[in-house]
């Protein structure tokens, strides 16, 4: 049998650990020569060409235009004959048995998997990378929280749940808005004493029961979404199962209406702007120079990214993540679920679920 080598799907986005195959660019059983491109990829932030990195014939195809691949799963297979088939073992994309929201890299699950750790017990909200992997093999999965600081008790304290790149945003969003005192951070993926900008990681969801005792009862959900926006609506469910309420952050650069309704968590980000009588759910995102018109219906957990714009009268469905850049007409209503890549034009309805991809026109 002849030699292959497997071209598998890079982590193109930190925030995200699997992305869409939008294209194929050579067809099975093609030789390509190294270099040519195969395939088109996109996450909710960016595309990427992929290309090979050697020449052969392309077999072995593992996925169709549309799916979602997990980052470092196999995708298909150079070789040096078009007959030459992948061993049955190689063949699956899609980790099985994971927890429900669960984001994890492939050298970290093929880690923890060697490290026969339970998967249950590591963290759903932030992508876990083999770093953090290795981090609870050489300390075990108990660790100390740091106290709960006394300031706590003060009736504007405030925690944010969540480390990462939004984490961070949400800590300036928090400064920049004014009337809060945040002391620490959770995040189920880092160690307690870890920094965040110059906030301290308290510890883990296990820490939330200590804090809210210790008088803090306002949490700030910095969990994005991005990937999985059931991550972001399962933390916010936590949050509230322990008894804490989300305050709306509205940076000082962005304009919201007189008669605009936010629901509890929003967070409108610099420059954002959100029109009359525009209604948002639990929750909502408005990121960096948005534009929400008037009349428009976010239900909850909606995420916009920057620069997206929403005409008039416009009603998008719970969960849904609309990309950056991206237009979306006078009236339109988007399904729950639905997805919009980065620099569409919607000017028509997307059903529950649909997915609009980077750069198109819907309908077609």
């Amino acid at each position: 049998m002849s030699a292959a080598i497997a071209v598998t799907i890079p982590l193109i986005n930190p925030n995200e650990n699997e992305a869409r195959l939008v294209a194929y660019h050579t067809k099975p059983g093609q030789k390509v020569k190294a270099g040519a491109l195969l395939a088109t990829l996109e996450t909710t932030k960016s595309t990427f060409e992929l290309t090979a990195g050697k020449a052969g014939y392309l077999v072995g195809v593992t996925a169709q235009p549309g799916e979602l691949i997990k980052a470092g799963a196999t995708l298909c297979y150079l070789a040096e004959s078009k007959d030459w088939k992948p061993p049955k073992k190689e063949k699956q994309t899609k980790a099985v048995g994971l927890p429900d929201g669960l984001r994890i890299t492939q050298p970290a699950l093929q880690l923890a998997q060697k490290e026969k750790l339970d998967l249950s017990t590591l963290p759903i909200g932030p992508i876990i990378t083999e770093q953090q992997v290795r981090a609870v093999v050489a300390k075990g999965s108990r660790r100390e929280n740091l106290p709960v600081p006394t300031i706590a008790k003060e009736p504007n304290s405030v925690i944010v749940y969540g480390a990462g790149g939004h984490g961070k945003a949400v800590i300036d969003l928090l400064r920049a808005a004014g009337g809060y005192t945040l002391i620490g951070v959770i995040d189920d993926g880092r160690q307690p004493g870890d920094r965040v900008l110059d906030s301290n990681v308290l510890g883990g969801e296990n820490a939330l029961a200590a804090i809210r005792a210790a008088g803090c009862k306002l949490a700030l959900n910095a969990v994005g979404g991005i990937g999985a926006m059931s991550s972001r609506m399962l933390i916010f469910d936590k949050l509230r199962n322990a008894g804490f309420e989300f305050p709306v952050l509205i940076h000082p650069s962005a304009v919201v209406e007189p008669n605009a309704e936010l629901g509890a968590g929003a967070q409108v980000f610099p420059h954002a702007y959100i029109g009359s009588s525009a209604r948002l759910g639990i929750g909502c995102i408005v990121n960096t120079s948005a534009v929400v018109s008037h009349d428009c219906v976010l239900a909850d957990y909606v995420n916009l990214a920057p620069g997206a714009i929403l005409a008039g009268a416009v009603s998008i469905g719970e969960g849904t993540l609309i990309g950056m850049g991206a237009t979306i007409n006078l009236n339109v209503r988007i399904g729950a679920g639905a997805r919009v890549g980065n620099g569409a034009t919607i000017k028509g309805d997307v059903p529950a679920g649909g997915i609009v991809r980077a750069g198109a026109i819907w309908p077609n």
